[in-house]
């Protein structure tokens, strides 16, 4: 099964390295695209911890190096789409062709896993509209007002909902992993 990565700039690095790498090692192939940007080229990461403040703290992380160039992308040649989370989707959902993808996906009723501020790409793709559907707290306004039902879990949680699996950051991983695989 082949499987499309968006990232950019300033994604979550364990949202970004830790699936691409399961996916991998479980026989998955991933293609990483980003925006204006081709294969062998690289973009930077940002790790998001949870210390006891209000809100996540943000330090520099790996560059990582893009497989696949986004401008060859075609859905078609897609199984599941897996979008991660960090400050990437701010910027990501500006982009119309990214919107476009997405909705493609979407439509073809093809499995898509979002994590964290992947959300944020999801209500920009007006994708989600009636499912239940979890996010980092932060982006649960966004969620809410793409009309679909946001599901405060644990950080370490996820959930599924027809062919979307979402959860509210890294921590959940083998959860969100399991059931991502699962409808694969």
């Amino acid at each position: 099964m082949n499987i499309l990565m968006i990232t950019g700039d300033f994604v979550e690095d364990y949202e970004n390295m830790v699936p691409y790498q399961t996916l991998l090692a479980c026989g998955y192939k991933v293609d990483t695209v980003c925006p204006d940007k081709k294969a062998g080229e690289i973009i930077a990461t940002s790790i998001h911890d949870f210390e006891g403040h209000q809100t996540y703290t943000e330090k520099v992380g790996h560059n990582f190096v893009l497989n696949a160039t986004f401008d060859d992308v075609n859905a078609d040649d897609y199984d599941a789409l897996y979008l991660p989370g960090g400050r990437a989707p701010e910027y990501l959902r500006l982009n119309d062709k990214v919107i476009e993808l997405i909705q493609k996906f979407a439509n073809s009723n093809k499995p898509i896993a979002s994590i964290c501020h992947g959300a944020q790409l999801l209500s920009a793709a007006n994708i989600i509209k009636g499912k239940k559907v979890s996010a980092y707290p932060a982006c649960r306004p966004e969620v809410v007002l793409a009309g679909a039902e946001y599901v405060d879990l644990e950080m370490d949680a996820a959930i599924t909902d027809g062919n979307l699996v979402t959860a509210p950051a890294w921590p959940a991983h083998p959860e969100f992993l399991k059931q991502f695989m699962k409808l694969l």
